[in-house]
């Protein structure tokens, strides 16, 4: 057991590290699908290197991290297996499969982008890089406060936050569309 503290330590390097890329790629699909619709040769060239930086985040950072977060999660979790018996554990981990839904769907959203298809706007891919936000509230709430109960304060802090987000980006919009180089 003296090496479970290193364990739970890599595990939250790769937690940080798997955010940071969910953090990221949808800010470079909103680039992306942006440049799409610029004319050329602006649209090939920032396409080019934005598919690039999408595709080495993705399959360098983001994919990696969340692997080897999930290993170093079971992994503490077979040490101390009375975690699973927690009732905060059992709504965390319905979390954490939200947040691997969440980056399947991403990934189908890169995919997509990779291949010049583009199917949503860059709006949609604003509000669509709130959702790990989200869930890390949640996850962070409910390891920190470890219970069932208490997390819903930290969920209604995250609606909060959503509705300020919201109003955040339609005050960007309105300054963008004044401004559009804002």
């Amino acid at each position: 057991m003296e090496y479970y503290n290193y364990i739970k330590s890599l595990h939250l390097i790769f937690v940080v590290t798997w955010f940071a890329g969910l953090f990221y790629i949808p800010r470079l699909f909103v680039y992306q699908i942006e440049a799409y619709h610029k004319p050329s040769p602006d649209k090939e060239i920032l396409g080019t290197q934005l598919k690039l930086m999408a595709k080495r985040l993705w399959n360098i950072i983001t994919w990696p991290s969340a692997i080897l977060a999930t290993v170093f999660a079971v992994w503490l979790l077979v040490l101390q297996p009375v975690w699973l018996e927690q009732p905060w554990m059992h709504v965390k981990l319905l979390f954490v499969l939200l947040l691997i839904i969440y980056q399947l769907k991403t990934h189908q959203f890169y995919k997509q982008l990779q291949k010049d298809d583009v199917r949503k706007s860059s709006n949609f891919m604003r509000l669509w890089n709130e959702g790990a936000t989200f869930i890390l509230f949640a996850v962070v709430f409910l390891v920190i406060l470890k219970s069932a109960i208490n997390w819903v304060f930290g969920v209604i802090g995250i609606f909060v936050l959503g509705i300020l987000l919201m109003l955040g980006f339609k005050i960007y919009k309105n300054i963008r569309s004044k401004n559009p180089n804002a």
